[in-house]
């Protein structure tokens, strides 16, 4: 095979030869888009807007819908434009600012849920000491570091995928999918990139126990709580959490911790999971769980009819 480093660019998959297909493809990504784009912006808008929310643990979550919407608008727009004009190539620059981005947004948002879960634990288990360790400066001190370590290890990753040489400029996703560019190396993984995902598992893994750590902590705090009112109160603010972790760390097992094996089909209903599942979720399960929020949206809502059709 020969040596396709040199390459202009690359060719995606397509989900269908057929034009009504890809239309319906294309009228599909952007309801999934448009559902996950304003669930957040909704949320992020009610964080900002109301003062009763301008708690760490709402922060923490102005974090996380941010970093969904960076998240899904990395890969579905993409996936629109490529069956909206039947062109299914991406630029190799696009393809590594992909690959990049998809690697930064996904990481700072593992972060972010691993910094809410110690959020839940302070508030919980050290209720009195809460407002000294999880005040503004240190919660915000905290996704700063997430994020600059979410920089770095997207920088890692991206230079130890594109540091190899490609055989072939075909890529069996619908995105730039990492797994799906490696397989097209001539040579299998390079010394960096293994590196780089021992680094990864080995954080991820890290972060995975620290999580299942604390919620046993918590739980067991709840447990001697003596009302049972209490202890409603005190999961009410741990369920919606716990969700969101349960979805995001099960749909990137789904796709990346089961065994190799060739392109399939599987893999790109996989791929779709874990890139729409969790960012279009999210938003419904804190609305729902968060009464708070819930009440900083009806607010918002609201003031919104009321100017649209007051004014008019």
């Amino acid at each position: 095979m020969n040596n396709l480093t040199s390459t202009s660019s690359f060719l995606l998959l397509e989900f269908s030869d057929m034009r009504e297909l890809q239309m319906l493809c294309f009228f599909l990504f952007l309801a999934f888009y448009l559902t996950a784009l304003i669930g957040n912006l909704l949320i992020v808008t009610a964080v900002a807007v109301d003062s009763h929310l301008h708690t760490p643990m709402y922060y923490l979550l102005f974090d996380l819908a941010m970093l969904d919407i960076g998240s899904i608008s990395v890969v579905v727009p993409k996936a629109m434009d490529m069956s909206l004009k039947n062109d299914r190539s991406i630029t190799y620059a696009g393809c590594v600012a992909q690959v990049f981005f998809f690697v930064f947004f996904a990481t700072s948002s593992y972060s972010a849920l691993t910094i809410m879960a110690h959020d839940r634990y302070i508030a919980i288990c050290h209720p009195l000491h809460y407002d000294v360790i999880m005040h503004k400066g240190a919660c915000l001190q905290m996704i700063a570091i997430g994020l600059i370590c979410s920089l770095i290890y997207a920088i890692l990753h991206t230079g130890g995928t594109f540091a190899n040489t490609f055989c072939s400029n075909i890529v069996h996703q619908f995105f730039c999918e990492i797994p799906q560019l490696i397989k097209l190396s001539c040579s299998g993984l390079s010394i960096m990139e293994i590196g780089v995902l021992i680094l990864s598992f080995s954080t991820e893994l890290g972060c995975f126990i620290f999580i299942i750590r604390t919620y046993v902590q918590v739980f067991a705090a709840v447990l001697r709580i003596p009302s049972s009112q209490g202890q409603k109160k005190a999961l009410s603010t741990c369920v919606p959490h716990l969700t969101v972790v349960t979805v995001f760390v099960t749909s990137a097992v789904l796709a990346y911790a089961r065994p190799a094996a060739d392109s399939s089909n599987l893999d790109t209903v996989l791929a779709i999971i874990y890139t729409l599942i969790p960012p279009i979720s999210n938003p419904f399960i804190y609305s729902v769980r968060s009464k708070e929020l819930r009440t900083a949206l009806r607010n918002l809502l609201h003031v919104a009819y009321l100017k649209l059709f007051c004014e008019n």
